[in-house]
């Protein structure tokens, strides 16, 4: 291993969460910007429906909080709600001077509504490409800053705690070369976990290796057991979960079950416009057969729609549909939920800071508590600008007295063996195992036999990969193996602590909301011997 090298600052990710960090702290010093896969490659990328954002004034600004607030069923943490709605703006209007091009009609921003949206406020670019459209403008501006430098096909292995300070950490490219990077200050934007579960809408790179690698560095957790199911994820045999967008329900899409009955009515006055949480939960019911294994269609709807270009409103979305012989104005698309978004991370304050000093955390990465128990429909990429501009700021004032700390090295040695194809192959087969398991005793519907269950066979399934990275150098797929097995265990734990139903948590066993025992969050630390019970405190 190389002498340790230094940085300035080191921002573990390329989201929206990290690309805005790097851009507020380059005018200060060095950045170093790691990602695992080619710069641009994240969750934002695939986000479809839009950003909310709350450009009319005071007014508007006011029922954004209040329509975020209430989409977190009582547990949304206001402070942050409203730092969220006050401040977006103004990172949206940046987006837009550093030339991110959100459509427009007569010369004005396009708004569109969403679910549990009291009114429009989404701004969406090339219809259902706001992601890809974010992600492009922040990585053009970024590339453009001569402080800041990327190591793509780059992962973080270990933070480097010294004196209780996170002062380094280590990675790992695609040769399986590694170094040390020391910092004043490390940010986590990794994004969220949905590879956890076998059925989602995320990318192939969501795994939760910041999160994992917070927690082990014994950075505090909370509200993990909030895991959001997307509703409308396409359904069909062999195709991938492939994200239909809130946004096709915010342009009058229906949801019929396989009688052809609309029946939201049954569930939210909102109908399809209800909650994600409320509507992912009557998809899944009416989608129950009578036994376990015979589950049935359901169907969105959007052939009554009318005055609406579909293939020109949802480009991205339709041309996929048309690869599988399905148009949207033609046809009943089915339909089922899917893992989407977590809404608990590594606990930061409303600056990004974690309870480890020197790391700090932003994106979906990171708890607030802004979403509380189920997130507001396109709050996430606007939770990416306007907390990772405020992390990097807390980087800044925190690192401005401290000299540049120089980590000793080299990083812990490693197994002389490179991994084997067979041990990839198992690999793969555990985590798909694992995946199968989150999904069935942690996912939409939870009760506490399934949930202990969930984490009997994540013992097992933990000593199999601890028997393998014994024997071999670390590699990614076994980096990923460990992440997903720590994250799962800490949803687990954290589900089965809340004993009530809120949002996205929905106990079978425990059907109701408890607002005297748990109105609170969860929160988490890691221990040598794994993750301990999680304990409940109001913010």
């Amino acid at each position: 291993m190389s002498e340790v090298e230094f940085t300035d600052y080191l921002i573990i990710g390329a989201g929206v969460a990290g690309l805005r960090a790097a851009i507020e702290l380059a005018d200060h010093g060095n950045v170093l910007v790691v990602t695992k896969e080619s710069l641009g490659e994240s969750n934002t990328h695939y986000a479809q429906g839009g950003i909310a954002v709350a450009t009319e004034g005071p007014e508007d600004i006011a029922l954004h909080l209040e329509d975020t607030v209430a989409a977190g069923d009582g547990l949304v943490h206001r402070p942050a709600a409203a730092v969220l709605v006050e401040e977006g703006p103004q990172r949206v209007a940046e987006l837009i001077e550093w030339g991110a091009g959100f459509d427009q009609l007569n010369g004005q921003l396009l708004r569109t509504r969403e679910a549990a949206h009291s009114h429009p406020r989404i701004l969406h670019a090339n219809g259902d490409a706001t992601g890809a459209e974010i992600s492009r403008s922040l990585v053009a501006f970024a590339r453009n800053h001569p402080r800041i430098r990327f190591a793509e096909w780059t992962m973080a292995t270990n933070l480097v705690i010294t004196d209780g300070r996170a002062i380094a950490a280590d990675l790992t490219d695609q040769d399986a070369t590694s170094r040390r990077i020391s910092a004043r200050a490390i940010l986590i934007a990794s994004g969220g976990a949905g590879q956890v579960y076998s059925d989602t809408t995320n990318p192939a790179v969501a795994t939760g290796d910041g999160i994992a690698l917070a927690a082990h560095a014994g950075a505090e957790l909370a509200d993990m057991e909030f895991y959001q199911f997307h509703p409308t994820a396409l359904s069909l045999p062999g195709v991938p979960r492939f994200l239909l967008s809130e946004a096709l329900r915010g342009e009058g899409a229906y949801l019929r079950n396989d009688r052809g009955e609309r029946f939201m009515e049954r569930y939210h006055a909102s109908l399809e416009l209800a909650p994600r949480d409320v509507v992912a939960r009557a998809i899944a019911r009416e989608g129950m057969g009578p036994q376990p294994s015979q589950s049935r269609p359901v169907y969105l709807d959007m052939r009554h729609v009318q005055g609406v270009d579909l293939s020109h409103r949802f480009p991205g979305i339709s041309r996929f549909l048309a690869t599988h012989g399905l148009s949207l104005s033609a046809d009943l698309i089915p339909v089922r939920p899917a893992a989407h978004y977590l809404m608990g991370g590594i606990r930061t304050d409303l600056d990004g800071r974690t309870s480890v000093p020197g790391l700090y955390a932003a994106g979906e990465a990171a708890c607030t508590g802004v979403h509380g128990a189920n997130r507001l429909a396109s709050n996430s990429l606007l939770e990416g600008l306007v907390f990772g501009a405020r992390a990097a700021k807390a980087m800044l004032e925190d690192a401005a007295s401290l000299a540049p700390v120089q980590a000793s090295g080299p990083a812990p040695t490693l197994p002389p063996n490179s991994i084997n194809t067979n041990d990839e192959t198992q690999l793969t087969q555990l985590i798909q195992h694992l995946q199968r398991t989150m999904w069935r005793t942690a996912g939409l519907l939870r009760h506490e036999q399934t949930l202990r269950e969930g984490l009997s066979k994540i013992q097992t399934i933990e000593t199999s990969v601890g028997s393998i990275a014994q024997q071999s150098r670390s590699s990614r797929a076994l980096i990923e193996a460990q992440s997903l097995l720590a994250v799962s265990r800490t949803i687990l734990l954290s589900a089965l602590a809340r004993t009530e139903s809120r949002g996205a948590h929905f106990r079978e066993d425990h059907p109701r909301r408890d607002d005297a025992n748990f109105r609170k969050h969860s929160i988490l630390t890691q221990t040598t011997n794994g993750a301990e019970q999680p304990s409940f405190a109001a913010w």
